[in-house]
């Protein structure tokens, strides 16, 4: 079973170039239907916390700038960001106890 990229059908999720690149790493393309957000509410709501909790905090002065304040975002989103459905522990925490590991505080 290959993994499985859901997206929106967003220009960026249309051309040629996402495509090939989804068939040469092996993995299957899932578009949403039209105006069902909902149906992607996961990405939708992590999109909306990295533009409120980080892009509209900062005003990029390169491209290189954007990719590693990005990059540090997404490391304590998972790793030390309080999550309320994952009963406020982080996602490497709750990964952890669910693994049976001891977690780290």
């Amino acid at each position: 079973m290959r993994p499985v990229i859901r997206t929106d059908n967003g220009p960026q999720f249309m051309c040629h170039a996402f495509e090939e690149a989804c068939d040469a790493l092996n993995i299957e393309h899932e578009r949403i239907p039209p105006k069902t957000p909902n149906m992607n509410a996961h990405i939708e709501a992590f999109h909306r916390l990295l533009e409120d909790e980080c892009l509209s905090r900062h005003e990029f002065e390169s491209y290189q700038e954007a990719v590693k304040v990005v990059a540090e975002y997404i490391d304590f989103y998972t790793n030390r960001r309080l999550h309320s459905s994952l009963r406020y522990m982080s996602p490497a925490k709750f990964n952890s106890l669910v693994a049976g590991e001891s977690p780290h505080s």
